[in-house]
């Protein structure tokens, strides 16, 4: 027989989130995995109930205690737990009954289903911005091609011409030519690999806020919540400042553009965030910044493609700004996420603080 020691030390050490309930589904024990994802102290919530830490629905609190009465083991998936901090928690859990000193107790595994969903969403993502890259730059050089040859018939066709009243039907066909040509270059994005220099994040959300306080002119409220202790990063600062820029700046229209939401608010926030997957690669430490608006929202119909070249969700924008920003972000090895409901829009920008960007892809 193994010393108990020995057996609470193997359960100290699962990676898994355990937790041991009496019969009046009060907390006896949680091990460390448990501690970080519910995000509470082990020591403080022994003696409390399962529902202080976490609230899930009334059928599985019945099975719960259908559990404790009638030893039936269970397990739901995918379930969305309720922390008290106001976050959600996908996981998955088992409930397994355990008869030991004369006492009925019951066993709860918690395994967070989040990071896999969550991984899984990035790596479809990732894969569409490789296909939307392959395909613009596809377009680009089949469009940039005869567009050179067009502007320079048309350069040669002015200097044949007798008259020069007739040149001005040659400089519109060079003047739209070299406007295609920049929209496809915008398209592209920004030509140079990334110009790196040690910056705080800080530095590039107060730029972008000077900008935008000075457009509006006190029409909107722009709100900072910083996390002051954010390391710098080796990022290139015209380009996040472009990326941040078009994000905000889309908030900012949308604000101002709707009649129903008179106290318009932009929300600036950082925070750190620790053993973070981006794509395939697991990072350290990670620099999160959340931009967040109170408007309309983003269009269900538009959602899951704002960030393909050409896609706008007001009749007057390029449809270019958020394409640019997530190129921008993805040469930083970064990650850009959307979520929106009426009344609050969340773009998340998800940059390495350990790593070096490369060059161009």
């Amino acid at each position: 027989m193994l010393p108990d020691h020995f057996l609470r030390q193997i359960l100290d050490n699962l990676t898994t989130a355990v937790l041991l309930l009496d019969d009046g589904l009060r907390v006896n024990y949680m091990n460390p995995a448990a501690e970080i994802l519910l995000e509470v102290s082990g020591q403080r919530v022994t003696g409390q109930r399962l529902d202080t830490l976490f609230s899930d629905s009334a059928e599985s609190l019945q099975s719960l205690h259908d559990t404790v009465a009638n030893g039936h083991p269970f397990t739901k998936r995918e379930a969305q737990l309720n922390l008290p901090n106001g976050q959600t928690l996908v996981a998955d859990y088992s409930v397994t009954p355990v008869s030991a000193l004369e006492s009925s107790w019951v066993l709860l595994e918690l395994l967070p289903r989040d990071r896999l969903l969550r991984i899984t969403k990035e790596e479809a993502q990732l894969a569409k911005q490789e296909v939307t890259r392959v395909l613009v730059r596809g377009l680009a050089h089949e469009i940039k091609n005869p567009l050179g040859g067009i502007r320079g018939a048309a350069q040669l066709l002015a200097r044949e011409l007798p008259d020069d009243e007739l040149q001005d039907y040659t400089d519109v066909i060079i003047q739209e030519a070299d406007r295609l040509r920049n929209l496809v270059d915008r398209m592209l994005g920004p030509y140079q690999p990334p110009q790196l220099s040690c910056i705080n994040i800080h530095e590039i959300t107060e730029h972008v806020c000077s900008l935008v306080e000075a457009e509006t002119q006190g029409d909107l409220q722009i709100l900072r919540d910083y996390d002051p202790s954010i390391p710098d990063l080796m990022v290139d600062r015209e380009q996040l400042i472009q990326a941040v820029l078009n994000i905000v700046r889309n908030a900012m229209q949308a604000l101002l553009a709707a009649p129903g939401t008179p106290n318009g608010q932009i929300t600036l926030r950082t925070r750190t965030l620790r053993q973070f997957t981006i794509g395939p690669k697991r990072h350290r430490l990670i620099c999160r910044l959340e931009i967040t608006d109170n408007g309309p929202g983003i269009a269900p119909g538009i959602i899951d493609s704002i960030f393909y070249p050409m896609v706008s969700g007001r009749a007057e924008g390029t449809g270019l700004g958020l394409s640019i920003t997530q190129n921008i972000i993805t040469r930083h090895h970064g990650l850009i996420e959307c979520e929106s409901v009426p009344g609050r829009t969340v773009f998340t920008l998800f940059l390495p603080l350990e790593t070096t960007p490369g060059e161009d892809e």
